[in-house]
């Protein structure tokens, strides 16, 4: 292993080369996650509900009837997680080949159609594979081959998957952010990104910060202005970087998500009333701050 490093060291070139090629791999699935999870948290949830109402209100449950009750909420098969079923075509349900799961060049050489009937397959699965592999690679030419880029490409895979199913879904899994936090605060207790007292204090203030804002507007205006993921989403990388980045994500991702907002009013004619997800906008400033936070921090300072 420590041979293996050092040559990594000496061939950088090589070490993001092969950096990009595995995180595009692991973008394919990240593209399953996106998809899935939201499906399973919802059949989850349907369980939960329909325990509820057989315990708790019998005289419904009678009235229901249990087939009505357990009845699927989609047209997937009883067995659905992440590995089972196997990816197919959501038009024919044809099974998709290995070959043509090889990332970006698979839907290249498909172009971009299902092989059996020809359905558009989603420009999102090589744009989401190109878009991990990228970041990654980005890390490597970074970090190089040390505990801080492996702890830093698990985050960047967590933070694409929370962005994706947020856009889809407008929800932050607790099932992602919850264990990515936990696991910010484990690596500092090792020092790989802070101290494990200021990383400590970040997940709180991450939360709080906007906690308060959500109450601040929702006593104000009467409405709730984001979610709860998003208050763990904060906290998450407050946990990963400290506090001390915490003013610098805010920021970014208030502006990031300012104009992007404007832009699609303006050019989409998004409706004021639609709410837009905050988490990738957090998310891509938590991103940030992840490479270049400090010399951002540094250079704002220094023009104080």
């Amino acid at each position: 292993m420590t041979e293996f490093l050092t040559l990594m060291s000496q061939y950088s070139w090589l070490f993001v080369l092969l950096s990009f090629i595995f995180a595009a791999t692991i973008g394919s699935f990240l593209n399953v996650v996106i998809h899935r999870l939201p499906v399973m948290m919802k059949r989850e949830w349907q369980a939960e509900c329909n325990a509820f109402i057989e315990e708790y209100r019998p005289d419904v449950f009678k009235q229901i009837g249990a087939k009505a009750l357990e009845a699927p909420i989609d047209n997937y098969p009883p067995r659905y997680n992440l590995i089972v079923p196997t990816s197919a075509c959501p038009k024919c349900g044809a099974s998709i080949k290995p070959w043509h799961n090889i990332p970006v060049l698979g839907w290249v050489m498909l172009g971009g159609k299902c092989a059996a009937c020809k359905n558009p397959i989603s420009a999102r699965y090589p744009i989401i594979e190109a878009l991990t592999g990228a970041m990654v690679a980005t890390l490597a030419w970074h970090f190089g081959p040390t505990a801080q880029f492996a702890a830093a490409a698990l985050l960047s895979f967590g933070l694409i998957a929370m962005s994706g199913i947020d856009l889809d879904e407008m929800l932050l899994p607790d099932s992602l952010t919850l264990p990515l936090l936990w696991l910010g605060l484990i690596l500092n207790f090792n020092g790989i990104f802070t101290n494990l007292n200021d990383a400590l204090i970040g997940a709180i203030a991450g939360y709080l910060s906007l906690w308060s804002v959500y109450w601040l507007f929702k006593l104000t205006t009467g409405k709730e202005g984001m979610g709860y993921g998003d208050f763990k989403l904060m906290a998450l990388l407050g946990a990963w970087f400290g506090w001390q980045m915490l003013p610098l994500i805010i920021l970014l991702s208030s502006l990031v998500g300012a104009i992007v907002g404007i832009s699609m009013m303006i050019f989409k004619r998004h409706q004021r009333e639609k709410p837009i997800p905050f988490g990738p906008y957090i998310a891509a400033a938590g991103w940030i701050a992840l490479i270049w936070g400090e010399d951002i921090v540094s250079w704002y300072l220094g023009t104080l």
